[in-house]
């Protein structure tokens, strides 16, 4: 796995030649129980990595579309599984937590419910105030700049613009973890309020 700028995140990529970008996974490690976010499949070198590292305790999709191998690594860890409430029974398993606004997955670790994106209910999360991490909304298409889902997926691109908005509007984001695409280190907040005007 990769480092990021963070001691305590870790991520691994699986590259979509349709797309032209990486698919991301993300591993917050953390003495309480380490938390995956749309985990993909993983190589037999960064599972021993993240066996290393305490394996998992809660594992989180932002949408049912990333579902990924959220399941299999549940097995694995015994990790529990957490969800986007507004896409309840779209899931293909069980989760132990479904979440909504404002939820808490664990002390630190905020969801922020989207709206127009592919999928009903999807998620953005944000850690400690300082790091966004998106799903499918808000991409890295090239490398130091957000973009927009193309608006063929898109919903409701109103719906979708508004969401941008409010994540634009967290001003201690420093950092902007994408799903899809290059992620943000720094001055995230910046490049959030660049993506609105562009938008507008």
């Amino acid at each position: 796995m990769r480092q990021l700028h963070r001691k305590d995140l870790w991520s691994w990529s699986v590259f979509d030649q349709a797309r032209n970008l990486d698919f991301n996974s993300l591993a917050w490690i953390r003495a309480d129980g380490n938390v995956l976010v749309d985990p993909l499949p993983i190589s037999d070198h960064d599972l021993r990595h993240l066996e290393e590292l305490g394996g998992a305790a809660w594992i989180v999709v932002t949408n049912s579309d990333h579902t990924r191998a959220a399941a299999e690594l549940s097995l694995r860890f015994g990790a529990k599984l957490a969800g986007p409430a507004g896409e309840r029974g779209q899931l293909p398993f069980a989760c132990a937590r479904w979440l909504s606004e404002g939820d808490e997955l664990v002390p630190g670790l905020a969801a922020i419910e989207l709206h127009g994106s592919k999928t009903p209910g999807e998620l953005a999360l944000v850690l400690e105030d300082t790091t966004l991490i998106t799903g499918d909304l808000v991409r890295g298409q090239a490398l130091g700049k957000l973009n927009l889902l193309p608006d063929a997926k898109l919903a409701d691109r109103a719906a979708a613009l508004a969401s941008v908005r409010r994540l634009a509007a967290l001003g201690q984001v420093e950092a902007v973890l994408v799903g899809d695409g290059w992620p943000i280190a720094h001055g995230g907040h910046a490049l959030l309020r660049a993506l609105v005007a562009e938008l507008d």
